[in-house]
């Protein structure tokens, strides 16, 4: 298990954040502080990322069991939680074996399902191009972020993309950079990371407590057939889509986000 590093905003009833792949508490401070006038916000750099530690495994059965850890160090026998993408998650795999410790359950813009090529899904291209872009960067070459951003361009079309990943990366103090995500691990684990529920070998409970699961409109991590699963697993969950965001909803679409997670977590 893994001693995560976290900050915590605001006091009251306990809720916790956790982020996605290639993302940070850094990430999430603006939303914490729209929340943090009702609720103690923690949120958590998880394993592989921020300023938590590189290990060597990286999969939900080691997220779930920091996430653990984290709660009970910190005298939190049950709290709301949020969670995007892989955080997403770490937080339905948690909650699907301890259902007692989740008062309500916000899932940011991912099925349970597993994701795989055979099933077209083109996310697994997608997070194997990010990971061979940046695994391809020589940082001791490195001299400035343009150039970065430049080596990056080469493998990730897209600007905000990049610029998402570059928040990873850092300067030391002889001038020289290094990645805050532990990038080889990532690679190594992706298709741990990709797995769903069903493939899960342990029984795993159904969660009957509110469930919120928020959609990009534009995102392709939630279909149409997803919802009989989630239904399976979440007896009393709802899916709504925010319009014009795609994967990083809270990121583009914070205002709506926002009101979106307050009317959820405050009825």
């Amino acid at each position: 298990m893994a001693k995560l590093n976290f900050r915590k905003l605001g006091e009251g009833e306990p809720l916790i954040i956790m982020h996605g792949l290639y993302g940070s508490s850094d990430n999430w401070v603006s939303i914490a502080r729209e929340l943090m006038t009702n609720f103690s916000v923690y949120i958590i750099d998880m394993r592989n990322h921020g300023a938590s530690p590189h290990l060597p495994d990286h999969n939900y059965q080691v997220m779930t069991n920091d996430l653990i850890e984290f709660m009970n160090e910190n005298e939190i026998y049950s709290s709301i939680i949020l969670g995007h993408s892989m955080g997403g998650k770490v937080a339905m795999f948690f909650t699907a074996m301890n259902p007692e410790r989740v008062k309500k359950l916000v899932i940011v813009d991912i099925s349970p399902r597993s994701y795989n090529l055979e099933k077209g899904d083109n996310q697994v291209t997608h997070h194997e191009q990010i990971l061979d872009g940046l695994s391809s960067i020589n940082l001791a070459n490195i001299e400035n972020r343009v150039q970065v951003d430049d080596a990056l361009a080469q493998t990730i079309e897209s600007q905000r993309i990049r610029q998402f990943l570059l928040k990873n990366l850092r300067r030391n103090r002889d001038g020289s950079y290094h990645w805050k995500i532990n990038i080889d691990v990532l690679k190594q684990n992706l298709p741990s990371v990709l797995i769903g529920l069903e493939d899960e070998k342990e029984e795993l409970n159904i969660y009957s407590n509110p469930t919120l699961f928020i959609k990009g409109e534009n995102s392709d991590y939630i279909n149409t057939t997803d919802e009989k699963m989630i239904k399976e697993y979440f007896s009393k969950s709802k899916i709504i889509t925010i319009n014009n965001a795609s994967h990083w909803v809270h990121a583009e679409k914070p205002d709506e986000f926002i009101k979106a997670v307050k009317e959820f977590v405050l009825t």
